[in-house]
């Protein structure tokens, strides 16, 4: 079974930094593009960032740039997302997901976690 498992959530103070990984089984992990997409309480899922299969390239929201930095590692089957400067607005829960395309959109990819919690208090 696909399995796609985030971690590195919690509670931070605005200013603060956080990693958060995603965990990959049960799929061809080199040949997916992978995303990050959150969604705050009252708020449609959103995208973060997204990077190509071989990592060679990387997009991010414009909320994102300049203070997140997508990764991944295909041999250890994992993406990550290094997210700098949290502000409040960032608070939401974080949710990695595979796909064969990328894009802005949730409907462009085939495989989601369960997410992980990111709270940034003021």
């Amino acid at each position: 079974q696909v399995q796609l498992v985030e971690s590195g959530g919690g509670l931070v103070q605005a200013g603060d930094s956080l990693r958060l990984s995603c965990a990959a089984s049960g799929i061809t992990f080199s040949v997916h593009g992978m995303g990050w997409f959150r969604q705050a309480p009252g708020k449609e899922r959103a995208f973060v960032a997204a990077i190509t299969s071989g990592g060679g390239d990387t997009y991010y929201a414009d909320s994102a740039k300049g203070r997140f930095v997508i990764s991944r590692d295909n041999a250890k089957r994992t993406v990550s997302l290094q997210m700098n400067n949290l502000k409040p607005e960032d608070t939401a829960v974080y949710y990695c997901a595979a796909g064969f395309g990328l894009g802005s959109t949730a409907l462009n990819y085939n495989y989601w976690g369960q997410g992980t919690q990111v709270t940034v208090s003021s």
